[in-house]
């Protein structure tokens, strides 16, 4: 099965420019074309994380007309820059966004994976957080999920990616640890995936791979300084498409949305290798 991911989406009000430059709705809108084109399509897209830019309904609406045309289902994350309430009103006919109670947090079966939805934010900040509570329900998810291959999904890494202005903002220091730790009691874990840092990122954690994604927007600028200014690119926008089978687990590919020239052959007609 092909599980997609895309993340930080930060959609504006209609007509409106993230960081008066970045024309977030395009972007998806191309994103989203892509997935649809995609040979095999994908069997579902999980979307981490700052889906809209300020929390308001206004963007929700905006986000919500422009995933109308995805044909493919998809699951709606939190991150620092959504606001729960209006996202739960505007995608009220996304059942699983109702039931985890003070957060959006849920857990559905996606082919053969359980797919484990945390709420890692903290409102009105950016850095993230997991409580007593969210890592107790963890627990019993994972707890109630032991036969299955899982991924657990949030919007803040867990883990330091080196880019010092981003690692001030990811998941709190504890919060990683004991999420790690819990991690750590079940082999049955494929992966840890998040996105915050607009960035393709792989890393050990907690016994198995943590990954971030890159945006189909604008990326942070990989600076690996400490002090590294806050700033981003128009680098090439991507996504993640992570791929299970029984037999390799899950392996994880980085596409981009705007296709290259190509493709070109390897060897000619008479099977002769291209020289």
């Amino acid at each position: 099965m092909l599980l997609a991911q895309i993340s930080d989406l930060h959609i504006k009000r209609p007509g409106m420019l993230a960081y008066r430059r970045v024309d977030t709705a395009a972007a998806l809108a191309r994103c989203v074309a892509r997935l649809n084109a995609l040979v095999p399509r994908p069997d579902a897209v999980v979307i981490t994380g700052d889906l809209v830019d300020l929390g308001n309904v206004d963007e929700y609406r905006h986000l919500q007309t422009l995933l109308a045309s995805l044909a493919i289902p998809y699951y709606l994350l939190v991150g620092n820059h959504d606001e729960r309430n209006a996202l739960r009103e505007v995608f009220a006919d996304h059942a699983y966004l109702q039931g985890g109670g003070e957060f959006v947090q849920y857990a559905v079966d996606v082919g053969p994976l359980r797919l484990i939805a945390l709420d890692s934010q903290v409102p009105r900040q950016s850095a993230g957080h997991l409580c007593e509570t969210r890592l107790a329900w963890l627990q019993a998810q994972l707890d109630a999920a032991r036969e299955a291959p899982v991924v657990v999904a949030l919007h803040h890494p867990p883990f330091v990616c080196g880019i010092g202005h981003m690692d001030r903002l990811r998941l709190g220091a504890e919060s990683s640890k004991r999420f790690a730790a819990i991690l750590r009691q079940y082999d049955n874990v494929e992966r840890v995936i998040c996105g915050h840092v607009h960035r393709p990122i792989f890393t050990r954690f907690g016994g198995t791979i943590a990954s971030a994604v890159p945006a189909p927007a604008h990326q942070v600028q990989l600076d690996l300084r400490e002090d590294a200014p806050s700033a981003f690119r128009l680098e090439p926008p991507a996504f993640a498409l992570h791929h299970y089978t029984p037999e390799t687990g899950l392996v994880t590919h980085h596409a981009y949305v705007d296709e290259g020239d190509g493709p070109y052959p390897f060897y000619a007609t008479d099977g002769t290798l291209i020289d």
